[in-house]
């Protein structure tokens, strides 16, 4: 179809009762009820809250798909629960002799054991078992599966590019089953209102997409990542940030360059000004200044935009400088712990915030223990925000569900559960975050791009809380309806 008239919609927050024309994938007519026009397909909204349409700003869209299908280990307390964990489910959908076992999701941050690869062997004599911990940080394997990729290990618990570099080792299902993976996980994603996602996973984005889109028409548009090792390839390519990909119709972008400064708060590895509580470890420095600022140098030159994943407040630092140095603008992925005069170096420097929320609620223990002295720098969203930095919220799925409400609900709440509010002065407010979860967008208006979401009922009349499971009436991407209750 190539008009739509969204009708009894309520335009924004406490917006008044109206219809909405679209044409050509873009806002053509809003009106009162009645009073906007015809088209030729008519999507009643029911008296929903019409927002701009939701992005997630960081997704590992294959691993997430396949998380989905993975034993679930985010329950785990110890080492030895999670074998257990993965005992329970096994008795209960048996594996055939040989397959690789997959779990997921596990924080071993505050367990009083270490994960081993002799707990493996001993539980599942002979069996492959790889379970990924739920940064994707940590890859713990067991003797079976370290044979399987021709690897030995004193542990076989593999840390940041060990465990990157071993999981594009482990055997995959074929594309056709990865991309039907997709499919449904990007159908889930629409039915919670999301109309983009920027794809940061470590492989060929591109050529990916391009399958998958020749395949089967997407319900969302994909910025594609360019991981480290393809730079020189991107750049042969002729890519730059932003490019819409020829053939894609605009669903499919070039996005921006990847590069790891440090690893993670739950591997400890995340890399600090100070050191660890306990311990004299700051953590990992992946990329020192004198290898980032050429890549990154090289990258801006040929018209890729740096996406720089910094974790710790020394790593943040890092970062930053670089920017400074290299003289480009683009993104820290992630900024959980800053030192208080970084803040507002982000936006000094034109660098996007590019935080994942629902992280907090996740990692507060974590952090208390990990972090002690340093948490009000911790997750810092209220204190980027008053600075005037640009925030844009992801899930870094699977790292934490693809759903925007969760991100959300945690950025403006600071919780979730039913403790208090892990420091509260670094809440935002939820027009901040309604606006982060969607690409800057502040409202909708005629002449916008028709990525849209029908919420059944009006986000600002709700808890905190209740955000996380707000009802979508029905989602639109470029004008076409992607999801209707």
């Amino acid at each position: 179809m190539d008009d739509l008239l969204l009708r009894r919609v309520r335009v924004g927050l406490a917006g008044s009762l109206s219809d909405v024309r679209i044409e050509g994938g873009r806002i053509a007519a809003i009106a009162g009820p009645g009073q906007a026009g015809e088209a030729s397909e008519i999507l009643d909204g029911h008296g929903g809250t019409l927002l701009p349409g939701l992005v997630d700003t960081h997704v590992h869209t294959a691993q997430w798909s396949a998380a989905r299908r993975r034993i679930p280990l985010g329950e785990a307390t110890s080492a030895a629960h999670t074998v257990e964990l993965v005992l329970a489910h096994l008795l209960a959908n048996p594996a055939p002799p040989g397959e690789l076992v997959l779990g997921a999701g596990f924080r071993d941050g505050l367990w009083p054991d270490a994960p081993h690869k002799d707990l493996l062997q001993k539980a599942l004599p002979g069996h492959p078992v790889a379970l990924f911990s739920a940064d994707l940080h940590t890859l713990w394997l067991s003797p079976a599966a370290l044979k399987l990729i021709g690897r030995e290990h004193p542990t076989g618990v593999l840390l940041e590019n060990d465990c990157m570099s071993a999981t594009a080792e482990l055997p995959v299902a074929p594309d056709d089953v990865i991309d039907g993976w997709v499919a449904d996980a990007l159908d889930a994603a629409a039915a919670r209102g999301v109309t983009k996602i920027v794809d940061y996973e470590y492989a060929d984005t591109v050529t990916d997409w391009r399958r998958r889109l020749a395949r089967k028409p997407l319900p969302v548009r994909v910025s594609c990542v360019i991981a480290k090792y393809l730079l020189d390839t991107a750049i042969e390519r002729g890519h730059r940030s932003g490019d819409v990909l020829e053939g894609s119709g605009g669903l499919l972008t070039v996005g921006p360059f990847k590069l790891f400064v440090d690893g993670s708060l739950n591997t400890r590895t995340a890399y600090c000004v100070g050191h660890y509580a306990g311990t004299e470890s700051h953590g990992l420095l992946e990329l020192p200044p004198e290898e980032l600022e050429p890549l990154m140098r090289k990258a801006s030159e040929h018209g890729l935009s740096p996406a720089v994943h910094a974790i710790g407040d020394h790593a943040n630092k890092i970062a930053l400088d670089a920017f400074a140095n290299v003289g480009c603008a683009g993104r820290i992925e992630h900024a959980q712990l800053l030192r208080a005069e970084d803040v507002a170096r982000f936006a000094e420097l034109g660098v996007v915030a590019s935080v994942q929320p629902a992280h907090q609620p996740d990692d507060r223990d974590v952090a208390d223990r990990h972090w002690h002295g340093w948490t009000a720098r911790a997750f810092p969203y209220g204190a980027l925000h008053r600075s005037g930095v640009r925030l844009e919220f992801g899930s870094d799925a699977p790292v934490a569900p693809l759903d925007p409400w969760d991100a959300i609900a945690s950025a403006v709440s600071r919780t979730d559960d039913d403790r208090p509010a892990w420091h509260p002065e670094q809440a935002m407010p939820l027009e901040a975050a309604l606006a982060a979860s969607s690409g800057g967008r502040t409202g909708v208006a005629v002449g916008d791009v028709a990525d849209l979401v029908v919420t059944a009922v009006d986000p600002a009349r709700l808890s905190p809380a209740a955000l996380r499971d707000i009802p979508v009436t029905a989602t639109v991407m470029s004008g076409q309806v992607t999801y209707a209750s």
